[in-house]
């Protein structure tokens, strides 16, 4: 975008006179859909698949992220897929943050679309995630009850927000799994589906999901750290937060189906070294 040849900023308010030129985004097409995004299939049948998605991975595809999401790999892999959600979203029931590893459901026909859709606004659905914070919680387990909305200053965040109508109900029980030095092993179970609802209530808990950069203090664990020399090797540089069990009633007949991703090696491995550290309760 630039007035009168020079680049602006989106906020600049235009004068009479002046001249706006603004140079479209190319729009999404079937024709940037690729074949070699690899699929770690957990499940499917003529109804549903279920994926264990890699950390790093968008769900969907959105502005400036074209290539290697999700639907991509989808689109190569299935030659059906629900269309409810739009041609940039088939099969796309629920989704996942970028950075968060494990298991989501896709729908391929419609019908089945809704049946699952309508489980996960009736909150019928049971998910549990993996995760590893900083520091070591005081209770065994809690439930977080906190509304969650959009933060008031920064747009790629969500927040706590009480008392006004950004903020929507939402709830996390959580269990400690294992205590380390300085960190902990949870077991995180949300009873609502807010964005980063998990994340945003482990940070007000006091104890922000490990390597999450957004609600976090940092962006990678190294090995130095944790045996405190000059080892520079990199541990863990990604939320640490995996979806790992879902229960689902599936479409054909109504029955609860459970599908479990297992714990990705960075994760496995950083919760091994994170071990060797434990310190005695």
């Amino acid at each position: 975008m630039t007035i009168d040849g020079e680049p602006c900023k989106p906020a600049h308010k235009l004068s009479a006179g002046e001249q706006l030129i603004v140079k479209p985004i190319a729009a999404y097409s079937d024709e940037q859909i690729g074949v070699n995004v690899h699929l770690d299939i957990i499940y499917q049948d003529d109804r549903i698949a279920v994926i264990n998605k890699p950390a790093g991975m968008i769900t969907h595809p959105a502005k400036g992220h074209w290539k290697g999401t999700l639907t991509e790999g989808l689109k190569g892999q299935f030659p059906q897929l629900s269309t409810i959600g739009g041609p940039t979203r088939p099969g796309i029931v629920h989704r996942l943050d970028r950075d968060t590893s494990g298991v989501i459901v896709i729908a391929k026909d419609d019908a089945a679309h809704e049946f699952l859709k309508t489980q996960f606004q009736d909150r019928l659905t049971e998910k549990e995630y993996f995760a590893m914070v900083i520091g070591a919680p005081d209770r065994d387990r809690d439930l977080i009850n906190e509304p969650v909305g959009p933060h008031p200053k920064i747009r790629e965040r969500m927040a706590i927000r009480r008392g006004d109508d950004e903020g929507k109900d939402a709830q996390t029980f959580y269990e400690v799994l294992e205590r380390y030095q300085g960190f902990a092993a949870i077991k995180a179970l949300p009873k609502t589906g807010r964005t980063h609802q998990i994340r945003v209530h482990l940070m007000h808990a006091g104890h922000p999901v490990l390597c999450d950069p957004l609600y976090g203090s940092r962006r990678f664990l190294s090995l130095g750290e944790l045996q405190h020399d000059d080892d520079r090797t990199v541990l863990l540089n990604r939320t640490a937060l995996h979806a790992h069990r879902i229960a689902i009633a599936h479409p054909d007949d109504g029955e609860i189906r459970e599908f479990i991703a297992p714990l990705p090696a960075d994760l496995e491995r950083t919760q091994n070294m994170l071990r060797q550290l434990r310190p005695a309760r």
